[in-house]
């Protein structure tokens, strides 16, 4: 006769849960470690450690540390959108011009007395139009999201120029007080135990909101999917156009977010604003692990990325090394996350 299972006894059942923890326990190690976020935290905390130790009565001071989280909050949010779009495996080269554009439409509708709720809306109408373009020409025309938004990088700039006649626009009119505490304000109003910049403030909620999407909703699982293989996500019911085009809408946004602060911060629109800012965008979400070729990335990843960047040109400055080799050793830290991302790669394959 076939022996009929016997139940498991309680030390049975205690080493099996036993095990049960220690595999997930070392999973979340293992992923922790995998993650280039990780290691850019640490070396973001290296650093930080060394220069609280090499300048310590300049670095670690409280006014430092606010001039480098809300210098560094502009680039993060910007990196957010960014993000999305690399997701999908492609690339955002007009966020800069975006700034300068809704730079000055947000000037323009201030110093024809229009209340600060407008020229903020306008700002998001007019960065969210070129999102839609863009988004419209790779994903439904299929056109390279390279050449899509470097062309729309030239025709956003040449748009701030010619609505700003090239002058900077600082007369804001009788909402200028408000609009510049968008950007130049502390603590959004709230009874915050030591001051902290709006953007920064704004930032944050966006890193975390961000980062909810992407891992619970389908629309975050979808980028993923599509920058992972965009013809298996199609066979699966993905629906690919719509999706890329929302990320691109989402990257326009961003950059007219943080158009709208840095504008309220400096007390002045240009149509200058943000030239190059997208290479700096695009290094963050580098540094903090995103892949260019798609399916790898994170908001939290996009927000160190941006502090690490803006850490090493303070740290640079304090250390009295020669502002223009800034470019230098920033394009050397990104190589060298694209390196360990590639090692990386080739590990898990």
């Amino acid at each position: 006769m076939p022996h009929e299972p016997t139940a498991p006894t309680a030390a049975q059942d205690s080493v099996a849960i036993e095990n049960m923890l220690s595999v997930k326990e070392k999973s979340l190690l293992d992923h922790l470690l995998s993650a280039q976020s990780f290691w850019v935290t640490v070396v973001f905390l290296s650093i930080f450690a060394f220069m609280s130790w090499l300048q310590p009565d300049s670095f670690p001071t409280a006014n430092n540390l606010y001039n480098i989280s809300r210098n560094f909050a502009f680039i993060g949010i910007m990196a957010l959108g960014m993000t999305c779009v690399i997701l999908t495996g492609g690339i955002d080269l007009s966020v800069g011009s975006i700034m300068g554009m809704v730079a000055v439409v947000c000037g323009l509708v201030l110093q024809a007395q229009y209340p600060w709720y407008a020229a903020v809306a306008a700002g998001l109408l007019a960065g969210g139009a070129v999102g839609v373009v863009n988004g419209f020409f790779v994903a439904y025309v299929g056109l390279s999201s390279f050449v899509v938004t470097l062309g729309a990088m030239s025709i956003a700039r040449s748009l701030a120029i010619v609505l700003s006649g090239n002058k900077m626009i600082y007369d804001f009119g009788p909402s200028g007080p408000t609009f510049k505490l968008l950007g130049g304000g502390d603590n959004l109003g709230l009874p915050l135990p030591f001051p902290i910049a709006n953007p920064v403030l704004i930032l944050i909620v966006l890193t975390i909101v961000l980062a909810l999407v992407l891992r619970m909703s389908a629309w975050g699982r979808h980028l993923y999917a599509i920058g992972g293989n965009e013809h298996a996500a199609t066979l699966t019911g993905v629906n690919v156009k719509a999706v890329k085009l929302s990320a691109y809408v989402i990257s326009a946004l961003s950059a007219s977010l943080a158009s709208i602060l840095i504008v309220g911060w400096q007390g002045s629109a240009i149509n200058a604003l943000g030239q190059s800012y997208e290479l700096r965008v695009i290094a963050s979400t580098v540094i903090g692990g995103a892949d260019l070729m798609g399916g790898a990335g994170g908001a939290y990843g996009a927000f160190i990325g941006a502090a690490l960047i803006e850490l090493i040109r303070n740290s640079l400055l304090m250390a009295g090394v020669d502002s223009n080799w800034q470019g230098a050793f920033v394009g050397v830290i990104i190589i060298l996350a694209v390196l360990l991302e590639r090692v990386r790669g080739r590990k898990r394959a």
